[in-house]
């Protein structure tokens, strides 16, 4: 088994465990804040220590992309993250209204 065969490449930004709805990106973040695969395995349940294994093993052999792959991520997050508070829903909308008219009246008892 080759190792590209642990993964669903479904885009150039999109690459998940194969038959899981797990990113690299997920066992990496855990990976590169110094957790054991064995570590890994018990914050994420689904994935078997084999593809652990495979997707540490994949990052140290194609390193330079895999940290391009995971810079590109990380700001394609940041973006969505500044257009949602620049942008929110209706839903947001009323709650951060309902939490102002809480706090005005919390202010207006004290």
């Amino acid at each position: 088994m080759k190792l590209e065969d642990y993964f669903d490449f479904l885009s150039p930004d999109d690459i998940r465990l194969k038959g899981h709805r797990i990113g690299i990106d997920n066992v990496l973040a855990y990976y590169l804040q110094g957790y054991t695969p064995e570590e890994i395995a018990v914050h994420l349940p689904p994935l078997s220590l084999e593809k652990i294994y495979a997707t540490i093993t994949y990052y140290h052999h194609k390193r330079a992309e895999v940290d391009a792959y995971l810079a590109r991520l990380a700001a394609w997050r940041e973006q969505r993250y500044q257009e949602a508070q620049a942008n929110p829903s209706p839903v947001v909308q009323r709650l951060r209204a309902i939490k102002a008219e809480r706090q005005k009246a919390r202010m207006g008892l004290q």
